[in-house]
C-alpha cells in the first residue's frame, strides 16, 4: 500500500532530487535521490584515532577499506593538542554531502536532519560510543534570528 502511495505522488507530484535534478522516482521526504545519498564518500576504519581522517589523507599510502593500527595518529594531530579525545565522521566534506549540508543548514529541511542523525547514530555504533543523548552546538542568537531555528538541532532532537 506504501508503494502504491508513493507511486501516486510521484505522479502527481514529481519532484527533482535537490542535488542531481534527476526526477525522484520514489516519494520521500528527503528531496535528495537514493543514488545522491548513496555516493557520499563514507569513511573507512583507517583513521587518525584523534581526528578521524582517514589515511589517504595524510599521504602515507593505504587505502580507506584497511583497518587502521591502535594508537595510529596522524602528523596534524601528532604536533597539537586539542581540547577533545576524539571526533569521528560519517563521511569526507566534499561534493554532493556539502550541498546536502547546504540544504540542511540553510532551508530547514527536517527530514534531511533525520536522515543525517541515522549516520551519526551509524557512526557511534561503528566506533562504540556510549552515549545517551546528542547535544547541538548553540547557534549564535542572533544567526538563529534569522533563520529561525538551529540546523545542530535538526540532527541532534531525532
Amino acid at each position: 500500500m506504501s508503494g502504491a502511495g508513493d507511486a501516486l505522488v510521484s505522479v502527481l507530484f514529481p519532484a527533482d532530487c535537490r542535488l542531481c535534478e534527476q526526477v525522484l522516482l520514489r516519494a520521500s521526504t528527503v528531496p535528495i535521490c537514493e543514488a545522491c545519498l548513496g555516493s557520499f564518500p563514507a569513511l573507512g576504519r583507517a583513521v587518525c584515532e584523534t581526528c578521524g581522517q582517514p589515511l589517504s589523507a595524510w599521504s602515507l599510502g593505504g587505502g580507506e577499506k584497511e583497518q587502521a593500527p591502535d594508537g595510529l595518529v596522524c602528523p596534524e594531530c601528532q604536533s597539537r593538542e586539542y581540547g577533545f579525545d576524539s571526533a569521528r565522521s560519517y563521511a569526507l566534506y566534499k561534493t554532493g554531502i556539502v550541498r546536502a549540508i547546504m540544504l540542511l543548514k540553510f532551508e530547514r529541511i527536517e527530514p534531511l536532519g533525520r536522515w543525517f542523525a541515522g549516520r551519526l547514530a551509524e557512526v557511534a555504533k561503528r566506533e562504540k560510543v556510549s552515549a545517551d543523548v546528542a547535544v547541538p552546538v548553540p547557534l549564535h542568537r542572533q544567526r538563529e534570528r534569522e533563520r529561525g531555528y538551529n540546523q545542530a538541532d535538526l540532527i541532534a532532537k531525532p
